[in-house]
C-alpha cells in the first residue's frame, strides 16, 4: 500500500506542480489558470493582467527546471545503482577506473592529483535575474519534492508535504522576480555568498570523499593523499571594469564579508566538534604527546580554566573548545586570533592524530577530515577575490602620475618613449612620491584599490586577494603599467631586485587580441621583474580567455577556432620560458558566450593546454543553475574537476591528441569564411537600427539584473555593447544569431571548393574531432531554439521595413542552409540526438512562442507612449516578459 502510493516522478510530477500552481491561480485570477492550462492566449487577456499571466508563466518555468533538477539527480543515481558509479559520465569513479585501465600508477595519480588546482569563480555580471528569496524558495520547493519521493508516508503525511509544496509555489507567486531597483554590489555580494553557505561548503569535502573513495576502490590497498584542489574565486566586489559603483571601499567590505562566511562556517562546524567530542579520559588512554598539545592550545584560547572547569576529564572536548575560542577571537579581532588559517588547519590535524591513534579513525573521518578538507579550500577568505580593471583606465591613470611627477617631459601611452619610462621605473624600483591631494578622482581610486590589495596581502591570508585582470589587454606594456602601480603602491618585495606581491592576469578577448596575445606573452615574461614574480608564484603564469567578445568580434566559429589556436600558441610560448601557462576561461551561460557542457567543453581544449590547472567563470544563471541545491551542486563540481583531472592524463591511444594538420587547415578555412559571413552581416546597411529595434536591448537596462552598466564607456554602437546584452537581445527575439551564423555559408564554401572529398573530410572531423562536433552540437542546439518567423515578428518593429525585410531574409536564408548542413553532417533531424534537450524546449515552445508575441506588442507600445502612465504599464509587463523568455531558454546570456 505504501509503495504503491509512491509518487512516480518521471509520470506525473510535472503534473503534480502544475495542478499545484494551476490551484494557486485558479484562487486568484481564473482566466490566468486557462492561459497556463493552454485554453487561452496571453495576447488575448486585457492589459491589467498580462503582468500576472506572464508571471505565472515564468513561475512554471521555473517549477519545470526544479522538476529537471530532481530527474537529472535520480536518473545518475538509477544508473549508479544499476550499472556501477563506475559507468556514471563525468565522476571521479569513471575517470579514476580509466587510469587504471591505462595502466597509469598510484603514485602518477597522487603526482596527478598534487598538481591539480580547479578554480570555479563567482561573477555577477547583469545576467542573473533571480534574487536570493526566490533561489531559497526554489530549494526549498526541491527538498519538498525530494522528501514526497520517499516511500514511507502514509497518506495523511503525504498530504501535509504536497500542502507544504503548494504553500511554496503561493510564495514564488506572490514573491515575483521583478527588481524594483537595480541590486547594489553588497547585494550582490551576499547572492554569491547564498550558494557557498546553502551547497558549496558541504558539497566540496563530500567531492574529496568521493574521489578519496574511487581511488581507493581502483588501488587498493595504495596510499592516497587528496589536496584540497578546489579554489575558489570571485569577481564580486572586485569587477570595477566599467563599474563605478565598485569602490575600494566596497572591495574592502566584500573581502571582510568573505572572511567572515568562512569564519562563521568554521565555528558552526567546531562547535559540532565540542558536541560530539565525549570521549572520557577514565575510559580511553591519550598518547603522552597530547597533554602538552592540548595545554598550549587551552593557553592560547585565554580560556584555559573555564574550559577545563567546564568539561573536566574530557580532553577532547577542552581541545576543540579551545580552537572554538580562538575562532570566536579570529572573528571579533581578540587577542587569542589565529595569525592564519594554516595554524587552524595544524590544530585540526593534531585532533585528528589524536583520534586514530586512541581508535576514532571512523570519527576523525567523519567530523575533522572535512573540515581539514574545507580550511584547505576556504582558508579564512572563502574566495580569492580577483580585482578586475581595464587597460585604458590604468594607462590614464599612470600617464597622470608620469604628468605629475615629471611634468616637464610627459610621455603617451604606446610610444617607444612610454615603453622605456614603465621600464626604466620598474627596474629602478621607483618609488611614488605625490601629493594625493593633486590626483583626479579616477587615480585616486585606483590608488585606494591598490592600497586595498597590500593590506589584504599582508593580512592573516594573503589568499584573500586573488588576481589583477586587465581587460583589454593590448601590448606587454599594459600589463607592465600594472606592475609599476603595484610598486608605487608598496607591493614590491625588493626595490629593483625583488619580485610583486600579486598576480597579474592579461584578458584576452576579441580576436584580434587572441591573435596578439603570444606575442605579448612572449616580450611580457622577457622582463626580469616579470619573470621573478612569476617564479614567486610557481613558475605559472595565468591567462584569462574571454568568450564573449570574441565571439561578438567575429562570430561563433570564428571566436572558438581562435580560442583554441591561442591556447596552443601560449603554452608554447611558456615552455620557451620554462613557464607554466594555466588558462581561466570567461564562459557564459548561452552556447555563444562558451556555455557548452562542462566535462564536453574541457575535453575539447587542445592537449597540453590544460595541465591539472584550469579556471572557469561561474556567471549569474550559470550559477543559480549549477548551485541551487547540493546534489547538483556536488554532480557540477564532479564535472568540473574530473574532466580537468581526466585531461591530464588521457591515454596514449586517444586519437584526439594526435591532431592532424589536415583537420587544422579545414578549420582555419571554415573559421575565416564563417568570420566573412558574419562580418557581412555587421556591414550589412540599417544593421544597428534592425538590432536596437527588433530587440529589447534598449529596453533591458530597465530590467534592474545587476550592479554594472551595460556599456563600458557609455557609447551608443555596438562596438562598446558589453557582449552580455548582445547575446541577451538577440536570444530575447529568438534570433540567437551569435550561436551559429556564419556557419552554414562556411560549411557550403568547403564543401563547394573541395567537393566530396570536403565533405568527407568533414565527416572524419565531425567523427574524430572533439572541438569540431562540440562547435556542431552546440550550434546544432542553439538553431533548434532560434525561430525565425518568430524573428519575423521583432522585424517588423524596424522602421525602415525594406532594411528589416532585407536583414530578416538574410538571417533567414543563413538560418536555413546551417540548418540542412548541419542537418547532412549529423545525418539526422535538428536536435534528434538531444532527446532531453529537445523534449524540454518541445514542452515550452507553446507559451514561449506567446510571451514572443506578446513581448512584441509591449515593446511597440512602450516605444510610442514615452513618458505617459501608459508606458510605464507596458514597461513594467515587458520587463516581466524579459524573464520569462529567459527562464523559459534556461539562461540570459
Amino acid at each position: 500500500m505504501e509503495q504503491s502510493r509512491r509518487i512516480k516522478f518521471r509520470e506525473d510530477e510535472r503534473s503534480l506542480l502544475l495542478r499545484l500552481l494551476l490551484q494557486v491561480a485558479s484562487a486568484r485570477e481564473p482566466e490566468i489558470a486557462a492561459v497556463l492550462g493552454g485554453r487561452r492566449s496571453l495576447v488575448s487577456l486585457a492589459a491589467e493582467q498580462r503582468i500576472p499571466a506572464l508571471q505565472a508563466s515564468g513561475v512554471w518555468f521555473q517549477l519545470l527546471t526544479i522538476a529537471d533538477e530532481l530527474l537529472a539527480m535520480r536518473a545518475r543515481r538509477e544508473l549508479e545503482q544499476g550499472a556501477g558509479v563506475d559507468e556514471v559520465p563525468g565522476c571521479f569513479a569513471s575517470v579514476i577506473a580509466q587510469m587504471a585501465a591505462n595502466g597509469h600508477s598510484a603514485e602518477e595519480v597522487q603526482a596527478t592529483l598534487d598538481e591539480l588546482c580547479v578554480g570555479p569563480t563567482m561573477t555577477a555580471h547583469p545576467t542573473e535575474a533571480k534574487r536570493v528569496t526566490v533561489l531559497e524558495i526554489h530549494r526549498r520547493i526541491y527538498r519538498k519534492l525530494t522528501e514526497l519521493d520517499q516511500p514511507r508516508w502514509a497518506p495523511r503525511e503525504r498530504d501535509l508535504l504536497v500542502a507544504d509544496l503548494e504553500s511554496e509555489i503561493e510564495l514564488l507567486w506572490m514573491t515575483g522576480e521583478l527588481r524594483l531597483e537595480r541590486p547594489t554590489v553588497e547585494r550582490e555580494i551576499a547572492w554569491g555568498l547564498h550558494f557557498f553557505r546553502e551547497v558549496i561548503f558541504e558539497a566540496t569535502p563530500q567531492l574529496y570523499g568521493k574521489l578519496e573513495g574511487a581511488f581507493e576502490r581502483h588501488y587498493p590497498g595504495k596510499p592516497i593523499r587528496i589536496p584540497s584542489f578546489m579554489r575558489y574565486a570571485s569577481w564580486i566586489g572586485g569587477d570595477r571594469d566599467g563599474n563605478p559603483n565598485v569602490t575600494a571601499a566596497v572591495t574592502d567590505h566584500a573581502m571582510a564579508e568573505y572572511r567572515n562566511t568562512a569564519i562563521g562556517w568554521y565555528l558552526a562546524q567546531v562547535q559540532r566538534l565540542v558536541t560530539v567530542l565525549s570521549a572520557s579520559s577514565n575510559v580511553i588512554d591519550l598518547p603522552a604527546s597530547f597533554k602538552p598539545m592540548l595545554q598550549t592550545a587551552l593557553d592560547k584560547s585565554g580560556q584555559a580554566q573555564m574550559i577545563a572547569a567546564r568539561n573536566p576529564d574530557e580532553p577532547l572536548r577542552q581541545f576543540a573548545s579551545a580552537l572554538l575560542a580562538r575562532l570566536v577571537a579570529t572573528r571579533d579581532g581578540g587577542a587569542a586570533a589565529y595569525l592564519s588559517a594554516e595554524a587552524f588547519r595544524a590544530d585540526l590535524n593534531a585532533l585528528s592524530s589524536v583520534l586514530e591513534a586512541i581508535g576514532g579513525r571512523a570519527v576523525a573521518k567523519r567530523f575533522v577530515q572535512p573540515l581539514l578538507w574545507q580550511v584547505g579550500s576556504f582558508g579564512f577568505h572563502t574566495v580569492s577575490l580577483d580585482i578586475r580593471q581595464n587597460s585604458t583606465i590604468v594607462n590614464r591613470v599612470l600617464a597622470e602620475l608620469f604628468a605629475l611627477t615629471n611634468p616637464a617631459d610627459p610621455v603617451a601611452a604606446g610610444t617607444p618613449q612610454w615603453s622605456a619610462r614603465i621600464r626604466s621605473a620598474l627596474s629602478g624600483g621607483e618609488r611614488l612620491e605625490i601629493d594625493a591631494s593633486r590626483l583626479s578622482p579616477e587615480a585616486a581610486e585606483l590608488l585606494s584599490t591598490f592600497a586595498v590589495i597590500r593590506e589584504h596581502i599582508s593580512g592573516s591570508d594573503a589568499d584573500a586577494v586573488g588576481s589583477f585582470v586587465l581587460s583589454m589587454t593590448r601590448s606587454a606594456d599594459d600589463l607592465l603599467a600594472v606592475y609599476l602601480l603595484a610598486q608605487y603602491c608598496g607591493l614590491s618585495t625588493a626595490p629593483g631586485s625583488g619580485t610583486i606581491r600579486l598576480r597579474i592576469v592579461p584578458l584576452f578577448e576579441t580576436i584580434a587580441d587572441l591573435q596578439a596575445a603570444p606575442g605579448i606573452l612572449n616580450g611580457l615574461l622577457g622582463v626580469s621583474l616579470v619573470r621573478r614574480t612569476v617564479g614567486d608564484f610557481g613558475a605559472r603564469q595565468e591567462i584569462m580567455l574571454g568568450y564573449s567578445d570574441s565571439n561578438k568580434d567575429g562570430g561563433f566559429l570564428a571566436s572558438n577556432w581562435e580560442l583554441a589556436k591561442a591556447q596552443k600558441r601560449l603554452a608554447a610560448v611558456g615552455r620557451k620560458h620554462n613557464v607554466r601557462i594555466s588558462f581561466f576561461h570567461g564562459r557564459g551561460g548561452s552556447v555563444s558566450r562558451g556555455g557548452a557542457p562542462t566535462g564536453r567543453a574541457i575535453a575539447a581544449q587542445p592537449q597540453g593546454t590544460v595541465a591539472g590547472s584550469m579556471r572557469v567563470t561561474e556567471q549569474g544563471e550559470v550559477a543559480s543553475s549549477k548551485f541551487a541545491n547540493r546534489g547538483t551542486g556536488l554532480n557540477q563540481l564532479e564535472i568540473l574537476a574530473a574532466a580537468v583531472l581526466a585531461h591530464g592524463v588521457r591515454s596514449p591511444d586517444d586519437v584526439e591528441p594526435k591532431e592532424t594538420p589536415e583537420f587544422d587547415e579545414a578549420l582555419e578555412a571554415l573559421a575565416g569564411m564563417s568570420q566573412a559571413s558574419y562580418a557581412g552581416l555587421m556591414a550589412e546597411p540599417g544593421f544597428l537600427d534592425y538590432f536596437n529595434r527588433a530587440s529589447p536591448v534598449a529596453e533591458l537596462a530597465l530590467l534592474k539584473m545587476g550592479s554594472r552598466p551595460d556599456r563600458r564607456f557609455g557609447a551608443s554602437g555596438i562596438a562598446d555593447l558589453r557582449a552580455i546584452p548582445w547575446v541577451f537581445a538577440w536570444s530575447q527575439n529568438r534570433h540567437l544569431l551569435t550561436g551559429w551564423y556564419g556557419i552554414g555559408s562556411a560549411l557550403s564554401s568547403f564543401v563547394t571548393v573541395r567537393g566530396e572529398a570536403g565533405r568527407e573530410l568533414l565527416a572524419r572531423m565531425f567523427e574524430h574531432s572533439r572541438f569540431f562536433r562540440l562547435i556542431v552540437d552546440e550550434a546544432e542546439k542553439t538553431l533548434y531554439q532560434s525561430d525565425m518567423e518568430i524573428a519575423r515578428l521583432y522585424a517588423s518593429l524596424v522602421s525602415d521595413s525594406d532594411a528589416a525585410r532585407r536583414i530578416h531574409a538574410r538571417i533567414a536564408a543563413e538560418y536555413e542552409l546551417t540548418r540542412r548542413l548541419i542537418g547532412d553532417l549529423t545525418g539526422g533531424d535538428l536536435s534528434a540526438r538531444f532527446p532531453m534537450f529537445k523534449r524540454r524546449f518541445d514542452n515550452l515552445r507553446r507559451q514561449m512562442d506567446d510571451i514572443h508575441r506578446l513581448q512584441v506588442d509591449l515593446l511597440r507600445e512602450v516605444r510610442a507612449n514615452i513618458g505617459t502612465a501608459d508606458q510605464k504599464r507596458a514597461t513594467d509587463a515587458l520587463l516581466v516578459s524579459i524573464n520569462c523568455i529567459s527562464a523559459g531558454l534556461g539562461w540570459t546570456g
